[in-house]
């Protein structure tokens, strides 16, 4: 090796460069391929449209409010459910964060909903609380309710979905978060005579924070996006008309493909919004060194 190659490989490692940097490259490509030429591709074909000029697509979108609408209606929907996912997921993964008999169990039993996807969560939906359902032939039996309970093809039928499918991911997260937190010193302010409540919401929930909003954001994506379940056990032509399906109507119904193109970009803008809002909150939130921990 000659005594230029090492002087450059000198230069480069002085600025962070050596060839364990190579290891980036199957990812870099990975991202380009999968999400930036897509995305590049999309905005393109979102600004051609037939006639009308370049933002014709997105003046259409915006001016119509069957088509604007679809942008309240899901985040009606993907905040409630990704807000309750993560509500519902602190407490007991607080909870299972030790050790005990039938831990494995217990986190196997509520991660199950991840394998069996949105059709058949939403199948299980209407068979247990559709009209003729488990829960509502219950109820009419037990003399509880006169007439079966609305709880599919409306928002609730979508909303339950959500709940489903995007709880196990919600609960995953922040027990890796709270694992990561080190116990000790929950041990300490309890010798110093802090109760639980003390303990949970002066030092566990102060750390857990950050990592809360980061699986909101991961959560409210997942709720975002719905599709499946806003066709399935919601209703699609009102209540649960979601920005993805007035996308798919442009597409494959109107064969329009800059409006739908624009209406998808619409959705990673909302996306985006949310995200920053929320990200930008947390970092006025405690993330003081979790050392000790797991995480």
């Amino acid at each position: 090796m000659t005594t230029s190659t090492l002087a450059v490989r000198h230069r480069l490692a002085e600025r962070g460069i050596d060839r364990q940097l190579l290891l980036l490259v199957p990812a870099t490509v990975f991202v380009v391929a999968l999400f930036v030429y897509p995305f590049c591709y999309g905005v393109a074909v979102s600004l051609q449209p037939a006639q009308g000029g370049a933002l014709a697509a997105y003046r259409t979108f915006f001016t119509d409010a069957y088509q604007r609408d679809t942008i309240g209606t899901t985040l009606a929907i993907a905040l409630p459910a990704a807000l309750f996912n993560v509500l519902a997921a602190v407490p007991i993964a607080y909870r299972m964060r030790g050790r005990f008999r039938g831990k494995r169990l217990l986190t196997a039993a509520l991660v199950v909903p991840i394998t069996l996807g949105t059709v058949l969560t939403a199948e299980g939906l209407l068979n247990f609380l559709g009209p003729t359902g488990w829960l509502n032939r219950m109820l009419l039996a037990a003399g509880l309710a006169d007439r079966p309970l609305t709880l599919t093809h409306n928002y609730w039928g979508v909303f339950f979905s959500l709940v489903i499918t995007g709880f196990p991911f919600a609960f995953l997260l922040v027990l890796s978060y709270l694992s990561g937190i080190d116990p000790s010193l929950e041990r300490a302010a309890a010798t110093l005579g802090a109760g639980w409540a003390q303990r949970f919401f002066r030092i566990t929930l102060p750390l857990l924070a950050p990592g809360l909003a980061t699986t909101f954001c991961l959560t409210f994506v997942l709720a975002f996006s719905v599709f499946p379940s806003a066709i399935l056990v919601g209703d699609p032509s009102g209540s649960t008309r979601v920005i993805s399906i007035a996308a798919y109507e442009a597409a494959y119904v109107r064969y329009d493909y800059a409006a739908a193109s624009a209406a998808a970009i619409v959705m990673g803008a909302v996306e985006l919004m949310v995200i920053t809002v929320v990200l930008g909150l947390r970092s006025l939130l405690y993330t003081g060194s979790t050392a000790g921990g797991k995480g």
